[in-house]
């Protein structure tokens, strides 16, 4: 049997698994949904962006058929995508979500990002005006976050959060809203460890769920550092682990719910074999000290919307 993933209760009567698969455009995406489940992973992420969502739908529906698993064992993830952030289209990107997982109802879902573009069909996720400028519009974030309050209300979740939003945004939605965020997702490692958000989300007792926890590994460059440095394969060394190993304790040990991805059985199971081991907080310190404030994910061509989720030093 494997090991129970801790949980953490995000709002009244809702409880997140501190571990997960990520499934960001990835392909065979439906193998490595039944991998993980097989493994022991209860915490599944996908979004309308990553064009997955009915493959991902399928293995869930394929493992709870064979009775590995029960649907209120598992905690399910999407997210509504920026040109669905007018209030009365919001409820039915969520519904066009559901049918394409064939679920009832979502564990989690995640405004994507703060910013809006103009809607150009279900597939022009990124629409670019004939100057090549991303078509964009303002429409305001609080306005989503009414149409999600709609998605409460109406069951089809249990509940809600935003991801690549920055403090200040989310102080608008804590002032202005009915619902609190019960989720941040962000990209989170050892090089962007974001440390000033971990502390206000934790005063604000909202959990946070880190995408990209391991960077972006490539074995030819040993990039990125910290998978590749001695300090951490020492660490890996006293526990029996491997470098991606440790970074995902070190992120569980933050507080925070790695969500990894991959489409490797070997690495889906190894990754998820983290659970009989805690770091000290010296070796938490020592990975501390790779921040170099270094992100992946920035939205550049959204870059001087009123509601970009970045402050303009990141792009620096």
């Amino acid at each position: 049997m494997p090991p129970k993933v801790p949980s953490v209760e995000i709002c009244k009567g809702v409880q997140m698994p501190m571990f997960g698969l990520g499934t960001y455009f990835q392909p065979e995406v439906g193998d490595a949904t039944k991998w993980a489940i097989d493994a022991g992973y209860r915490l599944i992420d996908t979004a309308e962006l990553y064009r997955n969502e009915e493959e991902v739908g399928k293995a869930i529906k394929e493992k709870i058929s064979q009775g590995a698993v029960k649907r209120e064992e598992l905690f399910v993830v999407s997210k509504v995508w920026c040109h669905h952030h007018r209030e009365m289209d919001v409820v039915d990107a969520c519904l066009k979500s559901l049918q394409k997982l064939q679920l009832d109802y979502l564990d989690l879902y995640l405004i994507h990002a703060p910013f809006a573009v103009n809607y150009r069909g279900d597939d022009k996720f990124f629409p670019y005006r004939e100057d090549g400028v991303l078509d964009t519009n303002e429409v305001d974030f609080m306005e989503t976050w009414n149409g999600m309050e709609k998605c409460v209300e109406m069951g089809l979740v249990k509940s809600i959060g935003i991801s690549n939003f920055n403090t200040q945004q989310i102080d608008r939605i804590l002032a202005e809203g009915k619902v609190k965020p019960a989720n941040l997702q962000i990209e989170l490692n050892p090089q962007l460890t974001q440390k000033d958000v971990l502390k206000y989300c934790k005063e604000k007792n909202i959990s946070v769920m880190a995408f990209t926890p391991l960077g972006r590994p490539n074995f030819e460059t040993k990039t990125p550092a910290f998978l590749f440095d001695d300090r951490v394969l020492n660490i890996g060394k006293k526990y029996g682990k491997n470098a991606s190993q440790v970074i995902l304790r070190y992120l569980i040990d933050c507080g925070t719910c790695p969500i990894p991805r991959s489409v490797n059985k070997q690495r889906i199971e190894s990754n998820f074999d983290i659970f009989d081991f805690q770091l000290t907080p010296e070796e938490i310190s020592t990975i501390d000290s790779f921040n170099e404030n270094k992100r992946y994910t920035k939205f550049t061509d959204a870059k001087g919307h009123q509601y970009h989720f970045l402050p303009l030093e990141a792009f620096d």
